[in-house]
């Protein structure tokens, strides 16, 4: 008896299996369609100006004065911060009291000289001194000029950071000055790109301070030389003069490197390298197709696919060639 029901149970099972099996899979379907595929070049870059340059301390010291400018016009020479200078002043103050007496003291023994009572041995050695002490001058009036903070050009104050009582670190920028108009994007693209990518291309931004906005570009220059660390090339992008893109902003460039128009479009997530599966009645057939433009969202099929076929997206990895299966009803 217990033989017979272990039997009948099995034969159950047995059947469920095989009506799971026969049972058509589920797969969303949809139709190819026309429209332009878009070969890019993807970077990420920053918003700057065309025309600037950065301020920064020679040396570390105590700020005394800052021109409180942001935002002003300035021209170039003008005086943007000052540093605690009075050692630096002492000393040549020092120096010019010494330069006073080895000035008298080369006199009179120039006086004696002509008066033959003094050697001119004598009166090199004064020169030389004298000469000595008037370079240590020139050098220290040099140091000086690093404790002012001047304006490297005209234009506009476009950022100033810093606080009179801070200590400045050499190489710590403490202003920014340039031109606000015109704008240009420097961004860093991949190697691999690079050789894609040319002056004169158009490209398109996207920015999160403009969501909603597709902002243009155009490819400007391209360095020469990459970063061997990095591996990338910067490349700058000329901005049209009402972008309402700012000064530091981040933006995503898309370089477009050609564009094929009324190309056969599927969504790239239906493919797997080359190739997708179409709906043949009610079974899902596996086809090789020749993909063109690959883009993030669509992907261009340049043969083995028609307008009217039903492509299976996604990509389903479960399926087998032959299966059967029916449209998910939305």
């Amino acid at each position: 008896m217990s033989r017979v029901l272990f039997l009948g149970l099995a034969l159950l099972a047995a059947a469920a299996a095989s009506w799971r099996l026969s049972r058509p899979q589920e797969v969303t379907t949809m139709s190819p369609k026309r429209g332009d595929a878009a070969e890019i070049v993807y970077a990420t870059g920053v918003v700057e100006p065309r025309t600037w340059a950065k301020v920064a301390p020679l040396l570390r010291e105590r700020i005394v004065e800052l021109c409180n400018c942001e935002g002003e016009s300035v021209e170039r020479g003008a005086v943007l911060a000052r540093l605690d200078s009075r050692q630096p002043e002492a000393t040549l103050a020092e120096l010019k009291a010494r330069q006073k007496l080895t000035m008298a003291d080369y006199d009179r023994i120039a006086a004696l000289v002509e008066r033959r009572v003094a050697s001119d041995q004598a009166l090199d050695r004064a020169r030389s001194e004298l000469g000595q002490i008037q370079a240590l001058i020139a050098g220290q009036e040099t140091r000086l000029e690093s404790y002012v903070l001047r304006a490297p050009m005209s234009g506009v104050v476009l950022r100033q950071d810093g606080e009179v009582g801070e200590a400045a670190e050499p190489g710590t920028i403490l202003f920014w000055v340039g031109e606000p108009k015109p704008l240009q994007v420097e961004a860093d693209v991949n190697e691999e790109d690079i050789p894609r990518v040319a002056v004169g291309q158009r490209a398109v931004l996207k920015a999160d301070a403009f969501p909603d906005q597709v902002l243009d570009a155009k490819v400007d220059s391209v360095t020469p030389k990459g970063d061997p660390i990095a591996k990338t090339y910067r490349v700058h992008l000329a901005l049209p003069q009402d972008t309402p893109l700012r000064i530091g902003m981040t933006v995503e460039v898309n370089a477009i490197v050609r564009i094929e128009p009324g190309a056969l479009l599927v969504p790239t997530n239906a493919l797997r390298g080359g190739a997708l599966f179409v709906l043949d009645g009610a079974v899902a057939r596996r086809r090789d197709v020749t993909v063109g433009i690959r883009g993030a969202s669509n992907s261009q099929i340049r043969q083995g696919l028609s307008d009217t076929d039903r492509v299976i997206a996604p990509f389903p990895d479960e399926l087998a060639d032959g299966t059967k299966v029916r449209e998910r009803q939305g």
